[in-house]
């Protein structure tokens, strides 16, 4: 076909005028300042200003309504229904307990059944799916769903009420921040002052050390303010920087109604308290978990946070195949002695870790009495999730075990039941109390089909807006409808557009029906979907449809799961199934499911275990790469953007003046004495520690020569040789000084991350909690310089390696 010279010379001439129209749209769309003035300056604008009137009203801050409320958000990690006096259990609460008798406590409140799913739904009212939190952080996936990253599309409470004229405040656990986000030099898009929050102390990951935390104030990171030898405890530091947020700002802005979500690290492990709130436990648990259940739930009915008629599942409902083994309930009446003993202390450190912690609120809660706060604050006292069972059928002492597949021994656990609970403990009781503490349900967190990972306890008490006290609403309810209630409260609405970005439509329903209606009121909430490392299930009108997976080996197998059927209106615990004798009632919850997962993102499903999903590399805005450099005097780099040697052959090399010959200290440090490495000098010889698990003894490698005065380079080198039975990495470790081997010797290594409480990276001195028993934190290098630090985890040998760290110190 022949194309003419005019059609061409046409097709370009209006190529270019559509592209001068798009050009001139964006022109157009562009602010006029003297537009923006004119439509929202009343005043007057003459030359002199003394000819002008003014115009504040554009300018002026927005303030609440008079008269508006304050709330205060208590979020506990990790506990069942069972677990607190409240509700009938062992674990007694007495602040909570205040707030129930002055409000309603809830029995069919529900979430998501892991940490950082259900603190999403509590920031934005939307699904965790819409959040893109299908799991916790670190379990990441490049999918809408479960990217780790809240989008743009769910802005959060704390920015409609900072908007509205709300101070906000957060005090303690995050666990909301994609893990690589979580350094000094990271995106701070989704730290909480940029979420809408004016303050901000605590930690960002989903546990950190009580002893020793991983702290951020604001935007940064600091250390504690003081040591455990010194009676540091998180909680209490959380509880007194809580209160410092609230004396200032009555301080200045008196009027102003406030939000304070308030997270402590309670009770997530590690489990750790002050000895003398564990020894109000001493001996309380010692009739074992079985007997716990049998005590429980009687108070319970009695309690009316459940029915009367109720029975409990077995402590082990799931077939083989779908539990996983690690999750198994050993029989108590088959343990030894030994295993009662240290099981029963378990259980007595968490119920003192639990109570020592609502003393704190306590000190928030007395502090509103005195001021005149409480009368007008609406108090939500709440738990994340069900009982953790991430301690294993036989408990530990280092939790941090659980996230490297590693299983714990018994008699290694005992050399500690002295200590449980003390900065030697990274301790967590074992899944036959998270069975119990979860009564009558069945299984506990992460576990999304039952309610046992999901029917949490929920107390909100406000004097002046709640006429009920001390009644129990059995309406289902959950983690999605407290934003939706918090906006009901305040007179707000989610709006439809937010910063120029248009939202998704809020998942939950307000609460505040319940509030003074009938106790037989009906639930205006109509349907929930659940879905948690490959479980699923979907709440209807009363009607429970529950899908037991049974995975294969590589493969999801998820086509295959068997459907079970409850109605969850007369059987609380979900032990009838009715799937055989109502089958098209399960046919349309199937289906419901389904078209709740289309619409909240939820699939692809994933069961992949923690091993798995833990250790997969995830973008930040830096690649991985085979060198990584350090430098002294900065913040401790986290475990999600360090250098990663897991499952690999690695090599450190630091350069080094030595001024002093007596010179010692850190020089290289990751993680802590539950697991982690250091490059030290003490004794003026050089040594490496590598800590596996901190299972006793310590690998230590000290160099057969001292070292010596001038500049340096020391290294060690790890060769991994192969696996071990347990996916930990093992092979030969070398101790270098200026090249020469100096110390030699096997060494196995961690196949998962350190820890997920922190204590990250450090050149110079070692944060946090010690790697070694053979220094003292910090351990700060003293008696020369340190240059930088290099660790290596590509293929360059160790001596080109070492001829760049003698060039970077000029000896080449």
């Amino acid at each position: 076909m022949k194309v003419s010279k005019q059609f061409i010379l046409k097709s370009i001439f209006t190529l270019l005028f559509c592209l001068s129209l798009g050009l001139t749209s964006k022109l157009a769309a562009q602010a006029d300042p003297q537009q923006v003035t004119k439509e929202t300056f009343k005043g007057k604008i003459a030359l002199d200003v003394r000819d002008s009137k003014e115009d504040w009203a554009p300018y002026s801050p927005k303030k609440a309504p008079a008269g508006s409320p304050n709330i205060l958000f208590i979020l506990y990690d990790d506990t069942g229904l069972a677990a607190w006096s409240p509700y009938g259990g062992a674990i007694n609460m007495p602040t909570m307990q205040r707030l129930a008798d002055n409000g309603i406590t809830y029995s069919q409140w529900h979430t998501t059944a892991l940490c950082s799913p259900t603190r999403s739904t509590l920031l934005t009212g939307r699904n965790h799916h819409l959040n893109g939190m299908a799991a916790i952080t670190e379990a990441a996936a490049g999918f809408p769903g479960g990217s780790g990253r809240l989008p743009k599309q769910v802005a959060t409470i704390g920015q409609i009420l900072q908007d509205n004229g709300w101070s906000t405040f957060w005090i303690g656990k995050d666990h909301n921040v994609p893990e690589q986000d979580v350094a000094s030099g990271g995106d701070r898009s989704t730290w909480p002052l940029q979420m809408g929050f004016d303050r901000f102390y605590g930690f960002l990951g989903g546990e950190t050390n009580q002893w020793y935390p991983d702290l951020v104030e604001d935007n940064h990171f600091v250390e504690p303010p003081k040591t455990p030898e010194e009676g540091y405890h998180l909680s209490q530091d959380l509880a007194d920087h809580a209160l410092e947020f609230l004396k200032d700002q009555k301080a200045t802005n008196p009027s102003k109604p406030w939000y304070m979500w308030y997270c402590p690290g309670a009770n997530h492990a590690p489990h750790q308290a002050p000895e003398e709130y564990i020894a109000k436990y001493k001996g309380k648990f010692d009739e074992g978990y079985d007997a716990y259940r049998k005590w429980a739930l009687p108070r319970m009915i009695a309690k009316g946070v459940i029915p009367k008629g109720t029975t409990y599942a077995n402590f082990n409902p799931l077939p083989p195949g779908v539990a996983n083994p690690g999750d198994e309930v050993l029989d108590w009446n088959k343990l030894s002695a030994d295993e009662k003993k240290l099981f029963s202390r378990l259980a007595e450190v968490y119920a003192g870790f639990s109570e020592y912690t609502d003393a704190q609120v306590g000190r928030i809660i007395d502090y509103l009495e005195q001021t005149g706060q409480l009368e007008n604050t609406v108090v939500i006292y709440a738990a994340d999730n069900g009982a953790s069972g991430e301690g294993s059928p036989t408990g530990s002492v280092n939790e941090n075990k659980f996230f490297n597949g590693y299983p714990d021994e018994l008699k290694e656990n005992l050399k500690y039941i002295d200590k449980l609970g003390s900065p030697d403990t990274y301790e967590h009781y074992p899944t036959g109390w998270a069975a119990a503490f979860s009564t009558p349900f069945k299984m506990f967190k992460r576990y999304s089909e039952y309610a046992g990972g999901t029917c949490d306890p929920l107390v909100i008490s406000w004097p002046k807006g709640i006429k009920a006290k001390g009644v129990v609403r059995d309406q289902f309810h959950h983690s999605t409808d407290i934003v939706p209630t918090i906006l009901d409260i305040c007179g707000l609405e989610m709006p439809k557009t937010y910063r120029g970005v248009p939202q998704y439509p809020l998942s939950g329903v307000s609460m505040r029906y319940t509030f003074d209606a009938a106790p037989n009121t009906k639930t205006q909430k109509h349907i929930q979907y659940f879905a948690m490392l490959g479980s699923r299930a979907l709440w209807k009108d009363g009607w429970k449809a529950v899908a037991l997976h049974t995975p294969l080996v590589g493969k999801g197998n998820f086509d295959k799961d068997e459907w079970e059927l409850y109605n969850t209106d007369i059987d609380r615990a979900e032990v009838n199934n009715l799937a055989k004798k109502y089958p098209d009632k399960l046919k349309e919850l199937i289906k419901d499911w389904n078209d709740e997962a289309a619409k909240n993102l939820v699939l692809p499903l994933d069961d992949r275990s923690a091993i798995e999903v833990l250790g997969i590399e995830r973008p930040s805005s830096e690649a991985p790469r085979d060198l990584y450099k350090y430098y002294p005097k900065t913040s401790p780099v986290p475990e999600g953007v360090a250098v990663n040697v897991r499952g690999r052959s690695y090599k450190i090399l630091a350069d080094v003046d030595i001024k002093d010959a007596n010179a010692s200290g850190v020089l290289f440090a990751h993680g802590s004495r539950f697991g982690g490495h250091t490059l030290f000098v003490k004794d003026k010889k050089l040594n490496y520690v590598y800590n596996f698990l901190g299972i006793a003894p310590e690998q230590k490698f000290t160099s057969n020569v001292p070292i010596t005065t001038g500049k340096h380079v020391f290294g060690m080198e790890f060769t991994r040789e192969k696996a071990g039975p347990n996916g930990e990495s093992l092979g030969t470790m070398k101790l270098y000084i200026d090249g020469k081997e100096v110390a030699s010797g096997p060494m196995r290594t961690q196949s998962g991350k350190f820890t997920l409480a922190g204590d990250g990276l450090c050149v110079g001195f070692d944060s946090g909690d010690s790697v070694s028993k053979e220094y003292k934190t910090p351990g700060t290098f003293k008696g020369g310089e340190i240059i930088g630090v290099g660790v290596s985890v590509g293929k360059i040998e160790y001596t080109d390696l070492n001829n760049e760290a003698k060039r970077a110190l000029g000896r080449d």
